[in-house]
C-alpha cells in the first residue's frame, strides 16, 4: 500500500508493508538506539545496498533527545566523511525519526533521509510530515527545523515487539487524529480490536491519509496542521515538568488530551458524553488520563514557551464535537487555571 504526501518539489511516498530492497547512490549511514538495534538492524542492513554503510546507536529515550546526542551523531558522519550525495535511515521511534531528521537538515546544509519507523507511533504521526527537532530545558521540540524525508517505510510487523505501554502510546496519537477529523474513525476505534492485523492496519493507514491531508496543505503548520497538536500543549509541560521520565510521549499526549476536553466542555464545545467517551476510550487502551499538578499558576506559565503561543497569547487546540476542531486563542487565564485545577 503506497500513500502519496503531496508537497510539490518536496513530495514523496508512505510505503505500508512494501519494505524490499534498498538501492542508494554514495554513502548510507543508519541510525537507531540500541533496544531497535537489537532486533531489527541486520536485517535492514542486508536490505540496502549502497557504496559503504554505517550504523550509529544512540541511547534509547526521551530524556537523551537533545543537542548532545546530535553532536555526538554529526561527529561520526564526519568520521565517516559522509557528503552531499549520502543518505541517512532512521530505523527507531519518534525519538529516532526526529533527531535523525534534523541532522539530515543540517549536516552539510542538507541530506537525504528516509525512515523506517519502528513504533507505532512513528508510523500513525511522528514519521510523516517532516517535523524535526530536540528538547532543551524550556521544552518539548524547541529547536528543529521542517525537512522531509525521501521515503518512509511502514512495517506493521515491527509492532509485534513493542511492549504494552509503547504501543498504547501511539493508539493515544491515532485517537487524537479521529477526534479532531474523522468521528467514524473514533467510533471505528470504540470497537475495534488492536490485536487484529486487519484492524491495526486500517488504522495504520487511515492515520497517515489523515496526516497526508494536511501536510498538504499545511506543510509549516501555520494553521490547519496546529490543530496536530491536540492534547500536546498541555502534554509538553507535564513532559518537562517530568523531566521526559515516568510517562511516554503518548501518555502525556493521552492526559492531555483529557485536560483539553475539560476545557472544551466548560467552553460549551464539547458535551458531557462526548467527554466522557473520549475518556472511556482512552481508558480502553490502558492509557493514563490524569496528573497531579503541584501548582497551577506555575504550569499556566509555562505554556507561553509553547511553539505555538505567540507574544504570549497561548493557543489551545480543543475538539468542537468529535470529528471537529477549534483553535482558540481568547481563552481567558481564569478559565484555564480553572481547569487545571481539577487535576491538583
Amino acid at each position: 500500500m503506497q500513500i502519496d504526501i503531496n508537497l510539490d518539489k518536496n513530495s514523496y511516498k508512505v510505503y505500508i508493508d512494501e519494505l524490499r530492497r534498498l538501492k542508494f547512490n554514495g554513502k548510507v549511514a543508519v541510525i537507531t538506539n540500541s533496544k531497535v538495534g537489537g532486533l531489527y538492524l541486520a536485517e535492514i542492513l542486508s536490505l540496502i545496498e549502497a557504496d559503504e554503510k554505517y550504523t550509529i546507536t544512540i541511547p534509547d529515550g526521551e530524556e537523551y533527545k537533545n543537542l548532545a546526542t546530535i553532536e555526538n551523531i554529526l561527529e561520526q558522519l564526519f568520521v565517516s566523511r559522509l557528503d552531499r550525495s549520502s543518505t541517512i535511515i532512521a530505523l527507531g521511534g519518534g525519538v529516532v525519526s526526529d533527531m535523525s531528521g534534523f541532522v539530515a537538515s543540517i549536516y552539510e546544509r542538507g541530506i537525504d533521509f528516509i525512515t523506517i519507523p519502528t513504533t507505532l507511533l512513528a508510523q500513525v504521526d511522528a514519521s510523516v510530515g517532516g517535523k524535526t527537532g530536540v528538547n532543551n530545558k524550556f521544552g518539548k521540540n524547541l529547536i528543529g527545523s521542517f525537512y522531509q524525508p525521501k521515503a518512509v517505510y511502514c512495517e506493521s510487523r515491527f509492532l509485534k515487539t513493542l511492549p504494552k505501554r509503547e504501543f498504547a502510546a501511539g493508539i493515544a496519537e491515532a485517537i487524537k487524529m479521529a477526534v479532531m477529523f474523522d468521528e467514524k474513525f473514533f467510533e471505528f476505534f470504540e470497537k475495534c480490536d488492536v490485536q487484529n492485523q486487519h484492524d491495526l492496519t486500517k488504522i495504520i493507514q487511515r492515520c497517515v491519509e489523515l496526516k497526508a491531508m494536511i501536510v498538504s496543505q499545511d506543510e509549516r503548520e501555520k494553521g490547519l496542521r496546529a490543530v496536530l497538536n491536540y492534547g500536546h500543549t498541555f502534554a509538553h509541560v507535564i513532559e518537562n515538568e517530568l523531566n521526559y521520565k515516568g510517562l511516554l510521549h503518548g501518555e502525556a499526549v493521552a492526559v492531555g488530551m483529557n485536560m483539553a476536553n475539560k476545557l472544551a466542555l466548560n467552553l460549551g464545545l464539547l458535551s458531557v458524553r462526548d467527554v466522557d467517551r473520549i475518556e472511556n476510550l482512552l481508558i480502553k487502551f490502558n492509557l493514563p488520563t490524569t496528573y497531579k499538578i503541584k501548582d497551577e499558576y506555575a504550569f499556566y506559565d509555562a505554556f507561553t514557551l509553547d511553539k505555538k503561543s505567540e507574544n504570549s497569547v497561548i493557543k489551545f487546540i480543543l475538539p468542537n464535537g468529535i470529528g471537529a476542531n477549534l483553535i482558540k486563542n481568547d481563552i481567558s487565564k481564569e478559565q484555564v487555571i480553572e481547569v487545571l485545577r481539577l487535576f491538583k
